[in-house]
């Protein structure tokens, strides 16, 4: 194993209890990963060790982070996926609707990986994998809060690779598109039909298919400040 890369260790992955989250944990214990997976309930499926968080609550974060590093170890990976939406034209969009999905989607990543930061240092390793979406990069209409959520992860991911490479810590991004889950399970025919033909494969993922994409960056020596799209072509050239 080359100096200073952990090939497999403790992964925390939010929003780990159903969705990209889920298939993620799955994947990762399967590949030999102690993983803990942070939700809102506090509990997962499948067996998973789990912890109460809210990202979007600062408090919340240092306390799941605490109780992770208590029972298992150092987080040596962290999968930021957790994140909300609240749709409408900008015009009807709240301020709530702004607020909830900057802080949970945007500001609740940056304290992530703030707060990865403490044990990487000292490990002098790490990777940090965010979840972000074609739409970050696509644009969207009536998602102007979500969109420019996950456009900002892109400048929190480059930045910080730039900040801690020289320790060993690698930061990237995995930008899905539509994928099989409960978001895209409210869709009516008609919607799914005019995103369907938008996709060159002409189907959407299946959350195992991202899951596959973060475990490679979560062991891609030599990968940071990626942005890895899984979306069938969607978002080609963007």
């Amino acid at each position: 194993m080359l100096e200073g890369i952990a090939m497999t260790g403790v992964a925390f992955v939010t929003g780990g209890n159903r969705g990209i989250g889920l298939a993620t944990a799955l994947r990762l214990r399967e590949e030999g990963w102690s993983v803990v997976v942070g939700s809102r309930s506090g509990t997962a499926p499948d067996g998973l060790d789990a912890v109460r968080i809210d990202v979007s609550d600062p408090a919340s974060i240092e306390e799941a982070y605490a109780q992770v590093e208590e029972r298992v170890g150092p987080v040596t990976l962290l999968v930021a996926n957790a994140g909300i939406t609240r749709d409408t034209l900008l015009m009807r969009m709240s301020d709530e609707d702004i607020d909830e999905v900057l802080q949970t989607n945007l500001a609740g990543s940056i304290r992530l990986a703030r707060r990865a930061m403490k044990g990487m240092i000292r490990a002098k390793s790490g990777s940090i994998v965010l979840v972000g979406s074609v739409v970050g990069l696509l644009g969207s209409a009536g998602q102007v809060n979500y969109a420019a959520s996950k456009a900002g992860l892109v400048g929190v991911a480059r930045s910080l690779a730039r900040e801690v490479g020289s320790r060993g810590i690698r930061v990237n991004v995995v930008a899905p598109g539509f994928v099989e889950t409960d978001m895209t399970a409210d869709l009516d025919d008609a919607q799914r039909a005019a995103i369907l033909s938008g996709i060159p494969l002409a189907r959407y993922a299946q959350p195992s298919e991202v899951a596959d994409v973060v475990a490679f960056l979560a062991t891609a020596s030599y990968v940071t400040g990626a942005v890895i799209p899984v979306d069938g072509g969607l978002g080609m050239g963007h």
